[in-house]
């Protein structure tokens, strides 16, 4: 677990940041969570937040950032959206932690089973939440591997889609964003996507997203 005083994090690297996420989800995988004193980092992170990583993720109750990464109070700036879709609000939010908080890395997490890539497949339309799934649509339409079967019953199907919708997500965030893309282009911070495991508790980085 990174250990504060918040002044240790102005130097840390994308790769540092990385790092630390990888080992705590390993410890959160292996049941070897590091004792926190919480009421500590309540009064230490009263005035300041310096998290050294923002996490977009899906909003899926069973997929806590902080805890499956072990983390605690002012590590992760947290931005939690159904299908870890790249709104526009989403995107301020990630823009304000790598600016503003300096932040040292972005992560696009997506899950497995995820409802909303799920609905998507399933071409759902009905209230508010067609708005989401909009925003996962083309992924369901670069899936082109599997031509049977592309439903949410097909779990290979949403596997595909989801790993896919993962990488859209991040184009949209560097395409939708000159703040980021500047960041990224001086290598003031790190991007990389992955897919949370929700059998397994196991993070798996996807390499093709890695940008440090």
């Amino acid at each position: 677990m990174y250990k504060h005083p918040l002044l240790d994090r102005d130097k840390m690297t994308p790769q540092e940041a990385l790092d630390i996420l990888i080992e705590g989800n390993h410890r959160f995988t292996n049941n070897l969570s590091v004792s926190k004193d919480l009421l500590n980092l309540v009064s230490l992170t009263k005035d300041k937040q310096h998290p050294f990583a923002s996490v977009l993720s899906c909003s899926d109750s069973r997929a806590p950032v902080e805890m499956l990464f072990d983390q605690a109070l002012g590590d992760v700036f947290s931005v939690r959206l159904a299908g870890n879709i790249a709104s526009d609000k989403c995107i301020g939010s990630l823009e304000f932690s790598s600016k503003y908080l300096d932040s040292k890395l972005v992560v696009v997490l997506g899950h497995t089973d995820c409802g909303a890539v799920k609905a998507a497949c399933d071409n759902f339309r009905e209230g508010h939440i067609g708005e989401i799934i909009n925003l996962i649509r083309p992924a369901v339409r670069m899936e082109k591997t599997i031509t049977d079967q592309r439903n949410s019953s097909n779990v290979g199907f949403v596997e595909k889609v989801c790993a896919i919708n993962v990488q859209v997500q991040i184009n949209e965030i560097i395409h939708s964003s000159d703040i980021i893309q500047d960041m990224l282009a001086a290598k003031q911070i790190g991007m990389v996507g992955g897919i949370y495991n929700l059998a397994t508790g196991e993070v798996h980085f996807l390499p093709e997203t890695l940008m440090l």
